[in-house]
């Protein structure tokens, strides 16, 4: 059963924080991207997370129905169906949750995966992102404890972000946030440890110049020393136990050198999406193009079925996400490390 179970989660967050190494956790909107993802895990011998936005569970739902936790829920049941053919755990996430959709995404994933443990059943999902960094720290933190309280009944790990990924992202336009708020500083990193700590365990999306979309190299400015620091202060005063599981968001373009700096202060998990997003894109873009006269039926013609029949360039659009994620498998230094079959 190669969705993580709680406690398969845990490990492979505590293995990644003790091997320096990271898993990348891409967003999926349908059947093909997430075959693709499971195929770049099992061919990269890498655990990894799959992860579902507001925006995508609500495409998941279709154009009529537009229910970002129903189409979360199908597109969870089929990551749980399709995984049970690899030899890889995956983990199951949702991303960038803001509180004005708690009551309408976040809080109906909750009742769901109650639903299924009370029927003995696994969890449907293993975390949960709330993303309230629009808010002061305080009424964050006050959101955060409410909802980690209610993961933790049901052994699901909250991620958290204080400070703003710059950019914009289903929808969740930050673009016009003053520079000072793209950086945690590490007064707020320990008041979210000490918050936190005591009510269950969380992942923390520190930030530090992130900026969700693709730039040129250079147009984004990182300072990831900002996590070190961060940490420092927590385990200065908290002991080496306590450093925290730490989060990149908005990592496209990022040089590779500063993406490895990152697996050194405590991030385990990437957020991939652009990047896969183009990936996916480019090689159904190449399809039409050569393929023009085939995929429409022009001048009375009948067009080619063969080409225009969309598993055919969706099987394309698959193996090109594929590829992509592969290399951040490699980037983040998670290629052959699973935990398959030792937890």
């Amino acid at each position: 059963m190669p969705v993580a179970t709680p406690a398969q989660y845990r490990a492979m967050l505590d293995a990644a924080q003790k091997g320096g190494y990271a898993y990348p956790a891409i967003n999926v909107t349908s059947l093909p991207t997430i075959n693709g993802a499971l195929k770049a895990f099992a061919e990269s011998k890498s655990d990894g997370i799959i992860q579902v936005s507001t925006g995508g569970g609500e495409f998941a739902s279709g154009t009529s129905v537009k229910d970002m936790a129903l189409g979360a829920i199908v597109l969870a049941e089929a990551v749980h169906r399709l995984a049970e053919r690899y030899n890889v755990l995956v983990a199951l996430h949702t991303d960038h949750c803001q509180p004005k959709k708690v009551d309408t995404f976040l809080k109906p994933l909750i009742a769901a995966t109650a639903a299924r443990r009370a029927a003995g059943l696994g969890n449907l999902f293993n975390s949960h992102m709330l993303d309230a960094s629009e808010l002061p720290l305080a009424e964050n933190l006050r959101l955060s404890k409410e909802l980690i309280v209610e993961c933790a009944k049901n052994e699901i790990i909250l991620e958290v972000e204080a400070g703003v990924v710059g950019g914009e992202e289903d929808g969740h336009d930050t673009s016009g946030v003053a520079a000072d708020k793209l950086y945690t500083t590490p007064e707020d990193m320990l008041e979210v440890y000490e918050t936190l700590t005591p009510l269950g365990r969380f992942m923390f999306a520190a930030t530090f110049g992130n900026v969700h979309g693709s730039y040129k190299p250079g147009a984004v400015k990182l300072k990831p020393t900002i996590l070190r620091d961060g940490q420092k202060v927590v385990t200065d005063k908290h002991g080496a136990a306590a450093e925290m599981d730490l989060v990149f968001h908005g990592g496209s373009g990022t040089p590779l050198e500063e993406i490895r700096e990152t697996l050194g202060y405590g991030v385990v998990k990437m957020n991939i999406d652009t990047d896969t997003q183009y990936a996916f894109t480019r090689p159904i873009v190449d399809h039409v193009l050569k393929n023009y006269d085939g995929m429409l039926k022009i001048d009375g013609e009948v067009g080619d079925k063969k080409l225009y029949d969309p598993r055919n360039y969706l099987k394309k659009g698959e193996n090109g996400l594929c590829a992509r994620l592969k290399e951040a498998c490699d980037d983040l230094l998670s290629t052959g490390n699973t935990l398959f079959g030792k937890v």
